[in-house]
């Protein structure tokens, strides 16, 4: 058994982390697409428009019963071949729009359960002062359902970010991405592939430790 190549590792490390940004970027680009996606659903399945609703459920179904994979796949090299116009595609925008689409439908699931989470009095009161029912949505309720689901769409957050190393399979030179290559180059790919899960692992409990935070903050107005 060889050692590790700790120089070579420590080499890396700051090639890889430059690729950060365009990480980062990525999912909260997504994250930003995907939470006004999801949230138009939710509120949509709450009031539940006829055949509008019957559509978002299908989205939901399809989005949630198939692989991200598999859908990035799709996006980027199948929709081309029907759509013309969509050749130019180039695979950060691929990966922008699986990831917005994908998790848009995990977090339409869980913004719908905050809402109905929300006690029935606080309809009935907003609408005893002469609020509309789009009103209260707005005013009241969605306010609320925010604090319930802040730390699930976090958490949403995080599997975002870890997913976008699904996006070098489209040709995006993301962290994952550039570890391939520099791996390929190098042949230590156990100390190139160590490397990368560090630094993923890095960014994650720094959200975690952040979510921690925020949540404690949004609970302490109702500790008692």
């Amino acid at each position: 058994m060889r050692p590790l190549d700790l120089d070579y590792m420590l080499g890396l490390a700051p090639v890889i982390l430059g690729y950060v940004p365009l990480t980062l970027g990525m999912a909260l680009a997504a994250m930003l697409c995907a939470l006004i996606l999801a949230c138009l659903m939710a509120v949509e399945r709450v009031i539940r428009v006829p055949v509008l609703d019957q559509l978002v459920q299908l989205f939901i179904s399809f989005f949630r019963g198939t692989p991200l994979l598999v859908q990035l796949f799709l996006f980027y090299y199948g929709l081309p071949q029907v759509m013309p116009f969509l050749t130019g595609i180039n695979g950060v925008t691929a990966a922008i729009i699986g990831l917005t689409l994908h998790f848009s439908a995990y977090m339409a699931e869980s913004i719908r359960a905050a809402i109905l989470g929300v006690d029935r009095s606080q309809w009935e009161a907003s609408q005893a002062v002469g609020m509309t029912r789009a009103q209260s949505m707005r005013r009241i309720v969605l306010p609320q359902a925010a604090r319930v689901a802040a730390p699930t769409l976090v958490n949403y957050f995080i599997d975002m970010i870890k997913s976008t190393s699904l996006a070098f399979t489209l040709g995006v030179t993301e962290m994952m991405g550039a570890t391939q290559k520099e791996a390929a180059g190098s042949f230590l790919y156990f100390e190139a592939f160590l490397v990368v899960a560090v630094i993923y692992w890095i960014i994650v409990e720094t959200l975690s430790f952040l979510q921690k935070r925020l949540e404690s903050r949004l609970n302490k107005a109702f500790a008692r």
